[in-house]
């Protein structure tokens, strides 16, 4: 928790509340549902929460922005950016059902009112949203056609609708995307000074 209170110093209690819930919940369902690997656990806070909150750094959503995390898992990094953003409307997807289960438990518990959840591929999602997120999920050359079949032609923020992805090192896979397509890459160590994020990428791509 001290992480976030670092990197995130104007949180109100409510939402510290929320964040510092997340430990046990997260600890108590793993021992039921396999959603974070056993080892990492204890790792939560920087290895899963704050390098989810890395796209908050990246882009301060409006509100009433819409924003569908595609293969969300146990919650990541839609859970800690619906904390943070609790007048943007998230939608958390994911194909395997039983991490859908812990990530619907987990928003339920700390009572997040601007998230659903829903067992699905992207390929059955009908409603359109303002920016696709992930992390971990599949490459960018994948990643880019599911993300332009559900963003909305409606601009709200300062950057254009788009994917917004976590990544490990690009160098190769950066080389996946057309050269005439606008992309950003931020290293998170701009935003986290943790050695974890060394090899940590924030990926912008206009839909």
């Amino acid at each position: 928790m001290e992480l976030i209170k670092k990197y995130f110093p104007n949180l109100s209690e409510h939402q510290l509340h929320q964040f510092e819930a997340l430990d046990a919940l997260y600890k108590e369902w793993n021992e039921k549902i396999n959603v974070i690997s056993r080892k990492d656990i204890d790792n939560l806070y920087l290895h899963h929460i704050l390098h989810s909150m890395a796209v908050a750094k990246f882009l301060s959503f409006k509100e009433g922005t819409k924003i569908v995390d595609l293969g969300t898992g146990g919650g990541f990094p839609g859970i800690p950016l619906a904390i943070l953003f609790p007048d943007c409307q998230f939608i958390l997807v994911d194909s395997i059902n039983k991490k859908i289960t812990v990530t619907t438990a987990v928003a339920e518990a700390i009572n997040l009112q601007n998230v659903t959840t829903k067992t699905a591929r992207v390929e059955e999602l009908k409603d359109k949203f303002d920016f696709v997120v992930t992390r971990a999920v599949a490459k960018v050359d994948k990643l880019l056609p599911w993300a332009r079949k559900v963003l909305s032609n409606d601009q709200k923020n300062i950057y254009p609708n788009g994917l917004i992805a976590l990544k490990g090192d690009l160098k190769e896979e950066i080389k996946l995307i057309p050269k005439f397509e606008y992309k950003e890459m931020v290293h998170i160590l701009k935003y986290f000074n943790e050695p974890y994020f060394e090899e940590k990428y924030v990926l912008y791509v206009q839909g």
